[in-house]
């Protein structure tokens, strides 16, 4: 579940400007075009590719039954933890949205295994769920004070306490509905993205405006483990994650600025021009997000990555290399058997 770096393909059915399944998007992936924010493929395909996966997991918009039981992508580009963010984009599906469409799931998976509610539950218990979202609640909606009001109303801090309220209330939902083994990404160094830097340094500013919510996340999580029996949740430091990998020896010479030509309005590549030509030499692709040779970087301290334990009682090893120690052998008697 998640915002545009997590979507491939759910938001080509929306009246929005938030999709992408057009040139160049895609211009290294097999196909072209599919709906992924990126110039090949993004974040869930590297980390089904580390599951074990043989295939990427199929957006929600498109699948059938037999995807139903090997995993979905509910991901939406604008997609934000408050429902009204990103609605000058058009349409997206926001993470309240998103968790009612897994709603359905549960029900569909619940019909297809002949299982009852319990039984259903207690098959998603060994499911690995993953989340990112919050970025869209600050790029569309806290630092668009020319749409929306927000940053009048509230100081970083309290917006970023709504947030945590609001996404806390969500994750029980989704504990709600079976889920146990419940990775979150933290948000990145928006001031460092294109199209706030503007071929210059990050913009701190920014970057402290994020902050609070970052603050805030160990400590729900601390909170969600604590209350909620058979809870997993695993916190992915993505900051932390991104001033960690050295551009240089990725090969990597031009950090801020994007591949592609972009729309001065919304920053996506403008559609049918030829892009740069050494993708893997940039990190951005458009002016939001990063290329392929980035993202797989990002996944790959993502999944193994290991940072010092927190002083708190609560699992904490920030990988997702910590859920493999805790469910492989539940992994495997699903892979075996083509289920989950």
């Amino acid at each position: 579940m998640g915002d545009s770096l997590i979507d491939n393909g759910n938001n080509n059915f929306l009246i929005t400007t938030a999709k992408c399944n057009y040139s160049p998007y895609g211009i290294d992936y097999p196909g072209g075009a599919t709906g992924r924010f990126s110039n090949a493929r993004n974040l869930p395909d590297f980390l089904a590719e580390f599951l074990g996966f043989q295939k990427p997991i199929p957006p929600f918009a498109t699948a059938n039954h037999t995807d139903i039981l090997r995993g979905l992508n509910y991901g939406s580009g604008g997609a934000g933890i408050l429902d009204q963010t990103a609605a000058q984009l058009g349409g997206r599906i926001s993470l309240n949205r998103q968790l009612q469409n897994h709603g359905s799931t549960v029900s569909k998976t619940t019909l297809l295994l002949g299982l009852n509610a319990t039984r259903a539950r207690e098959y998603l218990n060994k499911c690995l769920y993953i989340v990112n979202i919050g970025s869209d609640d600050y790029i569309n909606n806290y630092l668009m004070p020319h749409v929306y009001p927000t940053s009048t109303l509230y100081t970083p801090d309290q917006f970023a306490e709504i947030l945590i309220q609001q996404y806390s209330q969500q994750l029980r939902t989704l504990y709600g509905y079976g889920a146990r083994k419940i990775a979150i990404f933290g948000l990145g160094l928006l001031g460092c993205l294109p199209v706030y830097a503007n071929g210059t340094a990050c913009i701190d500013s920014i970057n402290n405006i994020v902050t609070p919510f970052n603050n805030r996340l160990r400590p729900l999580i601390d909170t969600l483990n604590t209350d909620l029996p058979g809870a997993q949740f695993i916190l992915i430091d993505s900051s932390s994650i991104s001033a960690g990998i050295d551009p240089s020896a990725l090969g990597i010479r031009v950090g801020n600025a994007p591949c592609c030509q972009v729309h001065q309005f919304d920053g996506m590549c403008v559609a049918g021009k030829v892009p740069c030509s050494n993708r893997d030499e940039y990190t951005f692709w458009d002016n939001f997000h990063p290329t392929q040779i980035m993202i797989r970087a990002m996944a790959e301290r993502a999944y193994t990555a290991i940072l010092p334990p927190t002083l708190t009682h609560s699992i904490f090893v920030v990988s997702l290399n910590y859920k493999i120690s805790l469910i492989f052998h539940t992994r495997r008697f699903f892979l075996e058997k083509n289920i989950c």
